[in-house]
């Protein structure tokens, strides 16, 4: 497990923004099984995380037409049981780190894994993840 102190300013990149944290199995659960949009940042402290997926998940929820009703996060390394209980949700997606999922009355719709996020620019995970919600989100 990561040290708290070099995790939560990774966290607060994202819940001083209006993220709620994903901390235990059962918050998970209860928040997936909400209605409408929800989504949800399987946070990291790789760089990727820091360079492409927290400034594109922050990107899309500033700048798009529409965004999802509930934004949430929870970190890989870190929140353990959290973690775990979400990549059950997101079956048959392998566990991935950092990621981005995106449920609408609790079905996963959107996927953005470790692999699409590395080497992009935060811009086109913004664009990706506009584009989903113009698809999805109300």
């Amino acid at each position: 497990m990561y040290p708290a102190q070099i995790v939560i300013p990774m966290k607060e990149e994202l819940t001083e923004n209006g993220f709620e944290e994903l901390l235990t199995p059962e918050q998970v659960d209860t928040q997936l099984a909400a209605s409408g949009t929800t989504l949800v940042v399987i946070n990291s402290v790789c760089g990727c995380s820091a360079g492409s997926a927290r400034p594109g998940v922050l990107m899309s929820v500033h700048n798009g037409l529409k965004r999802p009703d509930h934004l949430t996060t929870t970190f890989a390394g870190f929140d353990l049981d959290a973690v775990r209980k979400i990549r059950e949700h997101l079956l048959p997606y392998p566990p991935s780190s950092p990621a981005i999922a995106l449920f609408k009355d609790g079905k996963l719709v959107h996927m953005i894994e470790r692999h699409q996020i590395e080497g992009r620019p935060a811009q086109m995970i913004a664009q990706n993840l506009m584009a989903a919600y113009e698809e999805y989100c109300n």
